[in-house]
């Protein structure tokens, strides 16, 4: 199978003022509560240089966020500072001091609330798992289609899971509607109207994630990253990277990346205000990236400061997990799910397939390109993994330079 990866530039690009949505300044005092978890470890930044000298680029660094708090996963990270900061807020704790310690030991004082999310997997086990923790309930609601060791997962943390009959767009609506007839919390990771402190506390909480990478890359780098290729969903992720880096000393690229099937944020890129657009959903291996409705805060930021946005296959997330699963020894070995490796297997692809010169010249991408990524999952469908590092599903024609 032939790639089929297409490119837009974002026209919106330093025609918007930089403004501060995300609210980096924060940042320290989030990376800081973070830091009082017991389960708290800076995920590895994994650097390949055998990958970058057969690419023939600088470098190529992976943030690898599969062994996050032991769930797998970098959402965990939004889900607990949302949830802490909602909880000291309501307990009348000062946000900016918040440890975990605190919130535990104020949670045996309170009745448990009952937090809900619509999820595909990964952010609903982070909000499950961090309910538990803090002595809370969490309901969780997948979409249509969602395999079964993702809603099996959730459930180990005590939490209620329950797949619905639509897609994770109208799953978002539903639950809304269960947590105001309920008096339910939503911990959700994309905005509307009315609904908009708790997504951006969820994207905040990235930031953790986010300096931890900086910090990592400067000490194994001499110099700082020229390109940053991030996946989306609703945008979130990308939108805490982006808001990051936008107000950073030395600005990337940033190229955003979705999958055919799921192109909401290259749809608003392409519209002629820049608005953001509601797309259908096509079937995707890269299920934490089915979402066709951006986060309208995020989108913001996304808007201001990405250099443009790429779709793909599903054939090139598949290769990207084979290469992660494959190195060239003595590049680590690094156990991805689709949608974090789908990043990986877009950059291979552009760099060795000679039919994308002309998009490598536009992005800039050459020897003296220095790379940074984000595994944001570890094997989410074990099933499917299998399927394609053993039998080469969804294979992708390989011309190498």
């Amino acid at each position: 199978m032939q790639p089929n990866i297409q490119y837009c530039r974002n026209p919106f690009l330093h025609n918007l003022p930089n403004d501060d949505v995300l609210g980096v300044a924060e940042a320290p005092q989030i990376i800081r509560f973070h830091r009082t978890w017991p389960q708290y470890r800076a995920t590895p930044l994994r650097h390949l240089p055998e990958l970058a000298q057969y690419v023939d680029v600088a470098a190529i660094c992976v943030k690898d966020e599969s062994q996050r708090f032991g769930i797998r996963s970098f959402k965990v990270l939004g889900s607990s500072w949302a949830m802490g900061h909602y909880l000291a807020l309501k307990w009348g704790l000062p946000s900016e001091q918040i440890t975990f310690a605190q919130l535990q030991g104020r949670a045996r004082e309170h009745q448990p609330l009952t937090f809900a999310a619509a999820s595909d997997g990964n952010h609903g086990l982070g909000v499950a798992w961090t309910a538990r923790e803090l002595g809370q309930r969490a309901m969780i609601y997948l979409p249509a289609g969602t395999v079964d060791s993702r809603v099996d997962r959730i459930r180990s943390t005590g939490a209620m899971a329950e797949v619905t009959p639509w897609n994770y767009d109208d799953t978002v609506e539903y639950v809304s509607k269960l947590c105001q007839h309920n008096d339910w919390v939503m911990i959700q990771d994309t905005a509307w109207q009315g609904y908009h402190d708790i997504p951006l506390w969820v994207m905040q909480g990235y930031m953790t994630m986010v300096m931890e990478a900086q910090r990592q890359w400067n000490q194994i780098q001499n110099a700082p990253p020229t390109h940053i290729i991030l996946q989306a969903g609703v945008g979130s992720l990308a939108g805490a990277v982006t808001g990051w880096f936008a107000h950073s000393k030395s600005t990337p690229a940033i190229i955003i990346a979705e999958p055919t099937a799921a192109p909401a944020l290259w749809r608003s890129a392409a519209s002629p205000q820049g608005q953001p657009v509601k797309v259908a959903i096509d079937h995707t291996i890269m299920a934490g990236l089915a979402c066709g409705q951006p986060n309208p805060t995020a989108w913001e930021i996304i808007r201001q400061s990405a250099t443009g946005f790429l779709i793909c296959d599903d054939a090139v997330a598949a290769r990207g997990t084979r290469i992660l699963a494959n190195p060239l020894p003595p590049d680590p070995v690094i156990l991805a799910g689709e949608s974090g490796s789908m990043p990986l297997g877009l950059l291979v692809t552009l760099l060795d397939h000679p039919e994308y010169k002309d998009l490598r010249d536009e992005l800039q991408l050459d020897n003296t390109s220095r790379i940074l990524l984000f595994n944001t999952e570890g094997i989410t469908d074990p099933a499917l993994f299998r399927e394609l590092v053993w039998d080469a599903k969804y294979p992708l024609t390989t011309k190498g330079h």
